[in-house]
């Protein structure tokens, strides 16, 4: 943003003069993180360790009133900073003082404070605000969809622009409390665990909390009518289920597949470690979406992810995300492969235990569709640029690369890999690199070249390549019995970002 030279008048520069050399030191904080694919994401000079959202929704006009307030920690001397946000707002308090504001470019709200921050304070932010989130658009999209009986926002990998500000990279993670007032009869649905609910003149306010730190896209809200189901996992963690009332046909595949979440959960703890969240569970809203999204401690649905029936895989996908993707974040959109390799190799440990097809043979069969000339191969999963960030290379190279690990170091190392990255990286966030690392020394291995063969190499590895046995059998490869329902999820994942 630009702003014009002013000289100031003889009254002006003597208030200049009056004002403490060392306000020189304050500047604005950066309109963005600097992320390898979405550099205006995000914001800098400030850190947030809370959000406090007082909602009110009305499905009919789709009329969102918010008062949002963000606990914050300086991290520079800051004259002004940013937050990320679309709709209108008409009151900004910072510290209890009233604070000036404009927008700039796509999706920043400037926030200009009565007096300059110095840097390492702890800070409050009130920001009070109304719109209609469907008629917001940012580059010709909205991330919030208008349901028959209510709204949803669920989308990666930016979605709280369009209901609440924020710091809105996952690098800034934080807790949440989102009370939502609905009409009676309409239920709230976000992260977390419902706190409290309360009627009062035709209103019903859903109070939820989610106690560990998430990150921004990973926040969620659904309005509408939902059958809920509630249950507990055998270490007692509450699972919350909700399939919206109106699904039609897809409304028995929908419930049969997410009511495996128990299930699934506990199997995934015997995999990853302890489950890093305050409740599990699922909600399927009635959006024509075919998507489904790790939403915190609740993954999205979209209805059509069940057009061909249940759908398990998928479940089992979105809640290996709790540990690879929540509980431990990329640091950078480019990290994807941290995310999604991880999610889809869970998918091929899944069809292991179920005796439907182990995950060596699944990597066989994926390595044998693929010839050398085929465009799955120039997908670099350690970094497929923002066109190819969910290119189904990513999930299934991405796999096979996890496979070829589990292969170079053997069972007891690379599990234990898997377990001890969560511990050891909690509630944080990790690179590709990290993990390279990070592997390398639990194995005691060099494994540099091995992953930049299967990550960052845009071509065919060899086959056998790094004790992989991919390609050492000779003639047609057997498609493993779980294969179609893995590769009915390709499309669910590939419709993630927008």
């Amino acid at each position: 943003m630009r702003h014009r030279l002013l000289v100031p008048g003889a009254a002006a520069l003597s208030l200049l003069l009056a004002i403490p050399a060392s306000a020189a030191s304050f500047s604005p904080g950066a309109p963005g993180v600097g992320d390898t694919y979405y550099p205006e994401s995000g914001n800098g000079g400030y850190d947030v360790s809370h959000y406090d959202l007082r909602l009110k929704y009305q499905p009919k006009t789709d009329l969102l009133e918010g008062t949002a307030t963000l606990l914050a920690k300086t991290t520079q001397d800051l004259s002004r900073f940013n937050l990320d946000f679309g709709l209108k707002v008409s009151e900004i308090r910072v510290n209890g003082k009233k604070a000036a504001f404009a927008t700039s470019g796509k999706h920043e709200l400037e926030v200009t404070p009565a007096t300059p921050l110095e840097k390492g304070k702890q800070i409050s932010v009130v920001v009070r605000y109304a719109g209609k989130p469907s008629e917001l658009k940012i580059d010709g999209y909205s991330a919030w969809a208008r349901t028959p009986d209510g709204g949803v926002v669920a989308q990666e990998p930016d979605a709280a622009v369009w209901w609440y500000p924020s710091n809105d990279h996952p690098t800034d993670k934080a807790t949440y409390d989102i009370s939502v007032a609905v009409p009676d009869g309409t239920q709230a649905l976000s992260n977390g665990v419902l706190a409290s609910q309360s009627s009062k003149l035709g209103w019903t306010r859903y109070n939820w909390r989610s106690d560990k730190p998430q990150a921004t896209y990973l926040t969620t809200l659904a309005v509408g009518k939902f059958d809920i189901t509630t249950d507990k996992t055998a270490n007692g963690l509450p699972v919350i289920n909700a399939v919206s009332k109106d699904l039609g046909a897809n409304e028995g595949s929908a419930k049969a597949s997410i009511e495996r979440t128990t299930e699934i959960t506990e199997w995934l703890e015997s995999v990853f470690g302890p489950y890093p969240f305050n409740s599990v569970g699922g909600y399927v809203p009635n959006v024509p979406a075919g998507y489904a999204l790790e939403t915190q401690t609740r993954p999205f649905y979209g209805k059509k992810a069940f057009d061909r029936g249940t759908n398990v895989s998928v479940v089992v996908h979105e809640l290996a995300h709790q540990w690879y993707g929540d509980n431990v974040s990329l640091k950078d959109w480019k990290d994807i492969w941290i995310n999604e390799g991880f999610a889809a190799y869970s998918q091929w440990l899944w069809s292991e235990k179920e005796g439907e097809g182990t995950a060596q043979e699944l990597a066989d069969y994926v390595y044998a569709q693929h010839p050398a000339d085929d465009a799955f191969w120039t997908v670099k999963p350690g970094n497929p640029g923002a066109e190819n960030q969910f290119d189904g290379a990513v999930y299934d190279r991405g796999a096979l690369t996890l496979q070829a690990l589990r292969n170079k170091v053997g069972d007891k190392v690379f599990f234990h890999i898997l377990k001890s990255w969560q511990t050891e990286h909690t509630y944080g966030n990790a690179s590709v690199a990290d993990f390279v690392k990070f592997a390398e020394e639990k194995s005691g291995k060099q494994l540099a070249d091995f992953f930049d063969t299967w990550l960052f190499q845009p071509k065919k590895p060899a086959a056998g390549a790094a004790k992989t046995a991919f390609g050492a059998q000779r003639g047609p490869v057997a498609q493993p019995k779980s294969w179609k329902q893995i590769a009915a999820t390709h499309d669910v994942h590939g419709a993630h970002g927008h």
